[in-house]
């Protein structure tokens, strides 16, 4: 097993979890809001310190995960699944979490669980890594947690995201969440977030 598999994992698990569950729960209540999260966990690439951080303190035996690129994520599963006993999956529509590759396509989103009417919390949380927090084409954000209307700018979003996530929110109480990660920052978007182009 490769050194990498056991670095970079927290320092002081049970702290350090803590504090990245209040930072996650936040930014999930005020969508659009920038979590910083510190670089309190590094695994492999493709995995930021932000995507190391959440998927170290929300994925445990009982939720696995499903890496978009396997061919380039084998470190980074093998790190994860020492450090948290979270299991990766080869079937992505059976995952909780999905940590999408930088160069993913919306069209394929619509394999990932979305919950059921009985149980929406079944759903997955997607990851999706983008190039920077803030720089490109500005987003409205409209909805719970929002008193009027808030605006962020992430650069490299896939091409038709505003209109994956307006299908997605459509499907309220169904739909998955997604959290924007880069370096050691975060922006959650839940499903009942409402997205526009400006």
């Amino acid at each position: 097993m490769s050194t990498v598999t056991f670095d970079g994992g927290f320092a002081d698990p049970v702290f350090a979890s803590q504090d990245v569950f209040h930072a996650v729960m936040h930014a999930l209540s005020m969508p659009g809001t920038v979590a910083a999260l510190g670089e309190r966990a590094l695994g492999p690439l493709p995995l930021c310190a932000a995507a190391s951080a959440i998927l170290l303190t929300l994925a445990d035996y009982a939720t696995p995960v499903w890496f978009e690129a396997p061919d380039e994520t084998q470190d980074a599963a093998a790190w994860l699944t020492f450090h948290s006993g979270a299991p990766v999956l080869s079937e992505p529509a059976k995952a909780s979490f999905v940590l999408l590759s930088d160069t993913t396509d919306v069209e394929s989103w619509d394999i990932f669980a979305r919950g059921t009417m009985e149980y929406p919390d079944r759903s997955a949380t997607l990851i999706l890594p983008v190039r920077s927090i803030d720089g490109g084409s500005s987003l409205e954000l409209t909805g719970p947690g929002i008193e009027t209307s808030r605006t962020i700018a992430p650069a490299g979003l896939p091409a038709g995201f505003a209109s994956a996530m307006a299908v997605n929110t459509a499907l309220y109480p169904l739909g998955f969440d997604i959290v924007l990660v880069c370096g050691a920052e975060a922006i959650a978007l839940p499903r009942t977030t409402r997205i526009k182009e400006v």
